[in-house]
């Protein structure tokens, strides 16, 4: 007989005798019956992914690298969006998780910048940073995830030859006209 107790980073999962559907207690406690029911524990802790998206060419073909920074986490306070992110990922680590998060926000953020210039990348960050933010939330809150924020990092030239400067180089001394020249 016994009360099982968790963090507020983490969320309870009891199942089994009593219960239509399983319990959910984010950051809280329970009472279970030993042999009869079943506690399992999801992480709710925010997690931090590094989105590389190395040699994608833009929607004028130039190659660039961007690097975004993507803050997740799975939704407690929400209980469907609990529910969900439990029969997704109840039973898998946290690395786990953060591989599928990753993985999705890599293909979204190499899909953005597939459909940019490089002059929108590099010059408008923050529209592109808000485009990958809308596309993946919507996906990944049907896991039951939820994007707290993302923002890029880095862009880089992909494939410039050394006495080149490179399209990047060229846009942040304002000449946009290297870039016109390379694609048309």
């Amino acid at each position: 007989w016994g009360f099982v107790t968790c963090g507020p980073n983490e969320a309870l999962v009891v199942s089994g005798c009593c219960h239509m559907k399983p319990l959910l207690v984010p950051g809280g406690r329970a009472f279970v019956w030993p042999s009869i029911q079943r506690v399992q524990r999801i992480s709710l802790n925010t997690m931090t992914l590094q989105v590389e998206s190395p040699t994608v060419y833009t929607s004028q073909g130039v190659p660039i690298s961007v690097t975004g920074i993507a803050q997740v986490k799975i939704q407690g306070q929400n209980e469907d969006m609990l529910l969900t992110a439990c029969e997704q990922f109840l039973g898998k680590s946290e690395s786990e998780i953060q591989h599928i998060a990753l993985v999705t926000l890599e293909g979204h953020q190499r899909a953005i910048m597939g459909s940019m210039t490089v002059e929108e990348i590099y010059k408008d960050r923050k529209k592109f940073s808000k485009q990958v933010f809308e596309v993946a939330s919507s996906d990944l809150v049907n896991m039951g995830i939820t994007v707290v924020s993302y923002t890029l990092k880095d862009i880089r030239d992909e494939e410039v030859p050394a006495a080149s400067h490179g399209p990047l180089s060229n846009l942040r001394g304002n000449k946009v006209d290297y870039v016109n020249k390379i694609i048309f």
